[in-house]
């Protein structure tokens, strides 16, 4: 089994294991608050864009709340692509709920996305924690390629790679008295394994292998590049945006928002 075969057999796992209502109530903020999921530096970028008549996409869209939110600013149409079946069953119910009928939801390894996406969209995007399940992002990125019209848009929305070399509360090598600590190679090859659970919805339990990749802020652009995008701005901030907000405004680079489109 490939570790990608693993993680959507951990992702399911997790989700079993998911904290009572956990997700079941994100149609109520669709409905009543406009991109009520997404932080103020990436709602502002988003709304600079016009949607009218476009085709937006996201992938590893998980339950599907951030896809559905940006559905809100009036594209034609969503898609969202995820590899958790039982997670993608939740965002059909979500949109269900909320209203969202010209949005849909695919489950598949997004590197084995389907033809008949091919050139359909306007905006791919990805959010926090996406790509670091790929050991390779030239592949990823070559679906993505495929995935966009000529002059569409990639948005990458995610945690910045210096924050794969601080310690988080609970590691041994964290120190609150000492938030300049570096516990982890910038340039790690290794991958993260983790059998634990997945902290932000579930409980913890002795789960099936996580597998994840530490990329390093040259790889991500390189890979980019190398798939035919040209890239236009990469913003960078002194928060968090999900893991720990231990090190926020203390002069690391915690997160980013990255801008590329498709060569015509």
């Amino acid at each position: 089994m490939s570790y990608i075969e693993e993680n959507k057999a951990a992702w399911e796992e997790a989700f079993e294991h998911r904290r009572p209502g956990w997700g079941e109530k994100d149609h109520e903020r669709l409905l009543g608050e406009s991109l009520p999921f997404f932080c103020p530096d990436v709602a502002k970028e988003l709304r600079r864009m016009d949607y009218t008549g476009r085709a937006v996409a996201q992938f590893c869209c998980n339950n599907g709340r951030e896809l559905l939110s940006l559905m809100g600013l009036g594209p034609a149409e969503g898609v969202g692509f995820d590899i958790a079946e039982n997670i993608i069953a939740q965002a059909v119910d979500t949109a269900e709920k909320a209203g969202v009928r010209n949005c849909r939801f695919v489950a598949c390894n997004i590197l084995d996305i389907p033809p008949e996406y091919h050139g359909r969209f306007d905006l791919i995007f990805f959010t926090i924690g996406a790509i670091t399940w790929f050991e390779d992002l030239n592949p990823l990125f070559r679906v993505v390629s495929d995935c966009l019209k000529p002059g569409g848009v990639l948005l990458i929305h995610d945690f910045h790679p210096v924050m794969n070399m601080l310690p988080l509360p609970g590691e041994p090598e964290f120190d609150a008295g000492d938030l300049n600590r570096v516990a982890h190679s910038y340039f790690r090859t290794e991958p993260w394994l983790e059998n634990e659970g997945m902290g932000y919805l579930s409980e913890q339990y002795p789960s099936k292998t996580f597998t994840s990749f530490s990329h390093t802020m040259a790889a991500i652009l390189n890979a980019v590049s190398g798939a035919g995008l040209t890239f236009v701005r990469l913003d960078e901030y002194d928060y968090d945006v999900g893991l720990t907000d231990a090190y926020d405004q203390k002069g690391f680079p915690l997160s980013y928002l990255l801008r590329a489109e498709k060569r015509p």
